[in-house]
């Protein structure tokens, strides 16, 4: 499996991995993130990410996802993954039209940005989740 892009590494601690099948919006939080520090991977697609999850290769710092993935699996269950594999994984997830159900099928500790966003959202709260709690501890 291979990551669609590496941004810059600053601090191998620090990737933040983004799964979004749209490349205009991957080139959008990709950009505002690394321009805060952050080294990134990008998935387009959930499976892919899972894949990178389950490999633990990388170590990923945080995870950005859109809902409403093309293919079989969505970012809910990305997201789930993630906690499967760090109870504390901090969640961001991206969507633009399946914000209701964020209350049902969202990790708890997670933060929803509704699109549009403006790049500097993704770049908070990113940097807000992972203030939040130290690796291991449940935010």
């Amino acid at each position: 499996m291979h990551l669609s892009r590496v941004g810059k590494v600053e601090n191998d601690s620090a990737i933040v991995l983004i799964v979004e099948d749209d490349e205009l919006i991957q080139a959008i939080v990709e950009d505002a993130l690394n321009e805060g520090g952050f080294a990134t991977a990008i998935a387009s697609s959930a499976e892919e990410a899972l894949t990178l999850l389950r490999g633990k290769v990388t170590n990923f710092r945080a995870l950005v996802t859109d809902i409403n993935l093309k293919g079989r699996t969505n970012g809910w269950e990305v997201a789930k993954l993630a906690r499967e594999i760090d109870h504390a994984f901090p969640i961001i997830y991206m969507t633009g039209a399946a914000a209701n159900e964020w209350t049902s099928h969202g990790v708890p500790g997670s933060i929803l940005l509704e699109k549009p966003f403006a790049p500097a959202q993704v770049l908070t709260a990113v940097s807000q989740l992972l203030n939040a709690a130290a690796p291991g501890q449940v935010i």
